[in-house]
């Protein structure tokens, strides 16, 4: 476990919000596969591993280099490190790329459907996404977004939940709050693939709290800040490529987002400070 820490809501939620940053994972037409330890370009991967779509680019100096030889703790806590402390630099992206493979090589993959479910329920906050591209919002403010999983057998149920602050007035005040949950359903099949569907969307305003005047605008602000395969799960499914007692990684497969990662952490081992 990692002690109690502290990280600011931003430099969790929309950390990968700038362009440059995104850029380090674009999609690049499939190619054969190549590997990073024997080829003389580095790669800029539409997610990690062997399995993903790459596009080559040309080796800079300053490429991240990580040790090759850290175990899987000495990795994951460099990668949880390394989060709240990036700036949006190509440098930071490669890195946390080069930690999660590293995570999913050394990983041993959870051998029964009982042992998975453990491991799996409960809430996991999300630390990083590879697929968070819009800017900020001055009227809109996430708090925390969170993935409740309620396993049963090879099925269950998905709840991506975002608490949200939002400003309905000129002098940018945050006047109602509350939360915007995605209800989702899903099967296992092929090891441990999560297939999500899509069940509902449901805005809630908190107790006491003002309803937005727009709220069709305020859920295209949400749409915006949220993850794309967060907000509408459909037409996707979701490995777990790395997983153990408060770090999980997910990799998205299909059509929209395949490669795409998102990093979890276990609820409660982290605080979200909003800003």
């Amino acid at each position: 476990m990692f002690p109690h820490l502290k990280y600011s809501a931003l430099a969790l939620l929309l950390i990968c919000s700038r362009q440059q940053g995104a850029d380090a994972f674009t999609t690049a037409a499939q190619r054969p596969n190549v590997s990073s330890a024997t080829t003389s370009t580095s790669l800029a991967v539409e997610g990690f591993g062997p399995s993903a779509a790459v596009k080559e680019r040309p080796t800079t100096d300053d490429a991240a280099v990580i040790d090759t030889n850290l175990t899987a703790e000495e990795a994951k806590q460099a990668l949880i490190d390394l989060i709240p402390r990036m700036t949006g630099n190509e440098e930071e992206y490669r890195a946390v790329e080069s930690y999660v493979n590293l995570l999913e090589e050394k990983y041993s993959p959870v051998q029964t459907i009982d042992f998975l479910n453990l491991a799996m329920a409960g809430e996991w906050q999300l630390l990083f996404s590879t697929n968070l591209t819009g800017n900020p919002n001055r009227k809109l403010r996430l708090r925390e977004l969170v993935q409740k999983i309620e396993a049963d057998g090879f099925g269950g149920s998905l709840t991506n939940s975002a608490q949200w602050d939002y400003s309905d007035n000129d002098e940018g005040t945050f006047d109602s709050t509350g939360s915007f949950n995605i209800k989702c359903s899903y099967k296992i099949n092929q090891g441990a693939r999560m297939v999500i569907d899509l069940d509902r969307h449901e805005l809630r305003p908190a107790n006491g709290s003002g309803v937005p005047s727009d709220v069709p605008a305020m859920v295209a602000l949400l749409n915006r800040a949220i993850p794309k395969e967060m907000f509408d799960p459909n037409d996707h499914a979701m490995d777990t490529t790395y997983l153990d007692a408060d770090l999980r990684i997910a990799r998205l497969t299909g059509s929209k987002h395949e490669g795409v990662r998102n990093i979890f952490f276990r609820k409660g081992q982290l605080e979200i400070k909003p800003v």
